[in-house]
């Protein structure tokens, strides 16, 4: 597992790289009188990006990160294990959007991943898994006037209350 995760870094750090250049073809700074430019998002995501895979590669050369330690060439049994947990979570994920709307599909994965996956307490776990996507919905909804996914219409009631005390 010690290469596979270093590999994995590097092929995140080219399409960082790649993201932030493609980004850069559009505004990147802020355009006077309509706020950040087309690539803002992307191109500051992209190095978010680009400083994460920075870490991976530093915890790989500590040896600090269970991958790093792993005499295995590819991935070991708990690698295996993990790369389907966390890859049902996400189909899941994305399988729930169109169903109980995006947020709610994020409260449902981070209720999964932080819970049974990471065995993190209740209290952070909700705490989390309520913020998030409370947060992503003003962002989405108020400041960027951008709609998401919202599901079937059992959900519109609670969309409509949040969206109530936005406008």
């Amino acid at each position: 597992m010690r290469r596979a995760e270093i590999v994995t870094a590097a092929v995140l750090a080219l399409l960082s790289i790649y993201m932030m250049w493609k980004s850069a073809e559009l505004e990147v700074g802020y355009v006077r009188g309509e706020g950040p430019g087309g690539g803002a998002w992307p191109f500051w995501l992209s190095a978010i990006m680009l400083v994460c895979t920075g870490l991976i590669a530093i915890n790989w050369m500590r040896q600090t990160s269970p991958p790093s330690q792993s005499e295995e060439p590819i991935l070991d049994g708990h690698g295996r294990l993990m790369l389907v947990m966390v890859g049902g979570g996400i189909a899941a994920f994305i399988g729930l959007s169109h169903i109980i709307s995006m947020y709610g599909a994020m409260f449902v994965f981070l209720v999964y991943y932080l819970r049974i996956l990471g065995k993190h307490t209740w209290r952070l776990t909700l705490i989390i898994s309520i913020l998030t996507p409370a947060i992503f919905f003003y962002f989405f909804e108020a400041l960027m006037r951008i709609t998401l996914p919202k599901g079937m219409r059992f959900t519109d009631p609670l969309f409509n209350a949040l969206g109530n005390l936005i406008y």
